[in-house]
């Protein structure tokens, strides 16, 4: 099977429709990227008072009106379709929130504990299996595609190169179009 690059971002945005769905009633809502940001804080051992959680915490809050304001209007809950489109559009309008830049800062911060720009495959396999719950046995080779240079460990630069291939690349085998499995 063949895929062309629109099916490249709409399965990708699939996927994470399907992760962030945390009770399966086919809508994304606030109340799903709550739970999300608890992931994150119990997948980390993050105190209420680490800074990284008012960080995250903020994203997310912005991320959701962003994807609001990119959704039908009124919508408090969104399908599928509608959470694809709205994250496309929020992807691309830097206007108010840079999504890729602002996802791939906040997420790789709470793996970085001791802030020295680099994370290993302990603290990925952390992100990939408890806040992102991919549950793919091969999974963590994602580590190795995103580690760049080799040194086994992902740097900042190489984090957020993934971050932006995640949502701008059309190619299925690109690093970041693996966060969530192969295509």
């Amino acid at each position: 099977m063949i895929t062309t690059p629109p099916e490249v971002l709409q399965l990708k945005l699939e996927r994470a429709f399907d992760t962030m769905d945390a009770n399966n009633d086919g809508y994304v809502e606030w109340s799903d990227y709550r739970q999300l940001i608890e992931r994150f804080i119990n997948a980390f051992n993050l105190s209420q008072n680490d800074p990284r959680v008012g960080r995250i915490q903020a994203f997310y809050q912005m991320y959701w009106q962003e994807l609001l304001r990119h959704a039908p209007p009124g919508r408090q809950k969104l399908s599928r379709d509608e959470y694809v489109l709205a994250n496309r559009l929020t992807s691309m309008d830097t206007s108010r929130l840079n999504l890729v830049e602002g996802s791939g800062h906040t997420t790789f911060d709470c793996m970085d504990a001791d802030g020295d720009n680099v994370v290993g495959k302990e603290a990925f396999e952390t992100l990939l299996r408890k806040v992102w719950k991919v549950a793919q046995p091969d999974a963590i080779k994602v580590f190795y595609r995103l580690d760049l240079d080799g040194d086994g460990r992902i740097s900042r630069h190489e984090f957020l190169r993934a971050a932006h291939e995640y949502f701008h690349s059309h190619d299925p085998n690109a690093p970041g179009s693996l966060f969530f499995g192969h295509l």
